[in-house]
């Protein structure tokens, strides 16, 4: 009678978790698998599928060398050899080198063995492009990967649970989001869109996206206009005591003159002292003049 074939141990079942390889050895699993089932290894013999789910366990970094498969698997050195290099044909696996820096200042690399583990078998071309660093896309790309709606297909899309006629489908709220930016852009909040969409609403809506598109058209707010710019300001010049443009002044130049604009809000400085005392001192002098002109 023959014997049965043994099935082998889980990750755990010494009482003790599998050792961790060196760091940067070890399993690494490689990205874009499927989800994993329970028929995954099907295809293989008994003993590489007893493997491979063994190693499909383990976490990244394990060891997964034959020396140390050997002291928890029910097989020896030899067996498990044969069924890691059957795994590596089938597509499971992928051993090689691969350089990593070493941390020290003068940037050097060093030379460590990696171990790529993947439960969807793969083929040599996927392989090929992988360690290349271009693994090709759409192999169960994670939800994180997929790319999330704008905030107007969000709104557009919201606005058949809250107004029935204006349900709208994918392809509409792709053709309106669009417009609806324009509005974003212009200063528009969510809730003036949406009023400027559903106020006064035909009755019945026979097309609710040609609806949609005219109002997001016809009501486009103004472009805000744009922000007001401080006033002018001709100061009086630290060095020279002279008020006014400095190309305006004759004689030539002072190098410490330059045109300076006022600072907008309550906080804005006073006129300097020297300017209140120079624009009191021509204030005087006209009004003395005045005096003067007028007949007594």
């Amino acid at each position: 009678m023959a014997a049965a074939q043994p099935s082998p141990a889980s990750p755990h079942a010494h009482g003790s978790p599998h050792p961790m390889a060196n760091p940067g050895y070890g399993k690494r699993t490689a990205p874009g698998q499927h989800r994993r089932t329970h028929h995954d290894f099907t295809h293989l013999p008994p003993r590489e599928a007893a493997v491979a789910a063994f190693i499909d366990r383990l976490t990244d970094g394990a060891d997964i060398s034959v020396k140390t498969l050997a002291r928890t698997l029910p097989y020896g050195q030899c067996a498990l050899r044969t069924a890691l290099n059957n795994l590596q044909r089938t597509g499971h696996l992928r051993r090689g080198r691969e350089t990593v820096a070493t941390g020290n200042t003068g940037g050097g690399t060093r030379w460590i063995t990696r171990s790529w583990w993947s439960s969807t078998a793969r083929d040599d071309d996927w392989w090929a492009a992988f360690t290349r660093g271009d693994v090709p896309d759409g192999e169960a790309a994670p939800e994180s990967a997929r790319p999330s709606r704008s905030r107007a297909h969000i709104l557009l899309a919201a606005l058949g649970r809250e107004t029935p006629v204006l349900s709208l489908s994918r392809a509409d709220c792709a053709r309106l989001a669009p417009l609806v930016e324009e509005w974003f852009a212009r200063g528009a909040t969510d809730e003036a869109v949406r009023a400027a969409l559903t106020a006064g609403l035909p009755t019945p809506v026979h097309h609710p996206a040609a609806l949609l598109h005219r109002r997001l058209t016809d009501k486009l707010p103004p472009e805000p206009p744009p922000a007001p710019r401080p006033p002018l300001r001709l100061l009086e010049c630290a060095k020279c005591r002279t008020p006014g443009r400095p190309e305006a002044l004759p004689g030539g130049i002072c190098g410490a003159c330059r045109g300076e604009r006022a600072p907008i809000g309550p906080d804005a400085p006073l006129p300097a002292p020297s300017v209140r005392v120079r624009a009191g001192e021509i204030r005087a002098a006209m009004s003395l003049r005045r005096r003067e002109r007028t007949p007594s």
